[in-house]
Formats: C-alpha cells, sequence, structure tokens
C-alpha cells in the first residue's frame, strides 16, 4: 500500500430485517432527518434488478443499507424509543414487515 492510501474497507449489504440496534443508531446519527435521494446508491444486483441503499460506514467496514418504506418506518420507531426510553427494548420488525406488503 502506498504512502498516504486508506485501507480497503470490507463492503458490506444489509437488508434492514437483520440490522441491529447498533447499525439502526448509526443510520439514525448519519441521517438525523431521514435521507435524501442524494444519499441513495444504486446499483443492480445478480438478477439485474436495481437496488437501492444507503451508505454507512465505520472504521472497517462500509455498510449498504436497502432502502424500503420499512427502514424508514425501522429508523423512525427506533429513535422515538430512543427518545421515550432508555431500557434495553428489541425492535419489532415483525410488525412492520406485517404493515407493509411492499415488494424489495
Amino acid at each position: 500500500m502506498r504512502k498516504g492510501q486508506t485501507p480497503a474497507l470490507k463492503r458490506v449489504i444489509v437488508d434492514y430485517k437483520k440490522l441491529d440496534k447498533n447499525m439502526l443508531n448509526l443510520l439514525v446519527e448519519k441521517f438525523p432527518d431521514g435521507y435524501d435521494d442524494d444519499d441513495i446508491v444504486t446499483y443492480r444486483n445478480a438478477n439485474n434488478e436495481v437496488v437501492e441503499c444507503v451508505e454507512v460506514r465505520t472504521e472497517d467496514t462500509a455498510y449498504l443499507v436497502k432502502v424500503s418504506k420499512r427502514l424508514v418506518m425501522a429508523m423512525e420507531d427506533f429513535d422515538d424509543s430512543d427518545n421515550d426510553t432508555d431500557d434495553e427494548s428489541d425492535l419489532n420488525t415483525d410488525e412492520l414487515e406485517n404493515s407493509d406488503s411492499e415488494e424489495e
């Protein structure tokens, strides 16, 4: 590696259903007012389908989190529950999934 270059980041694609509290926290910190069209990364997957994601980085990993209405709802619910209480309650993604039948 040449001087001045940063080490390559590990790249991970994540669906909102598999987000843990730490990842949701990173998303809410990076996008406190929600994400914009300018924040969306678009690519085609192996099935040639268009996939839209937002990027969140840690020290060693760049996460692409798939965008959907359910992601927005999960971020809002996480932020609301963070403000309402300091306990370690789990995010109920089953309720979100059942409330919106949108395809990803």
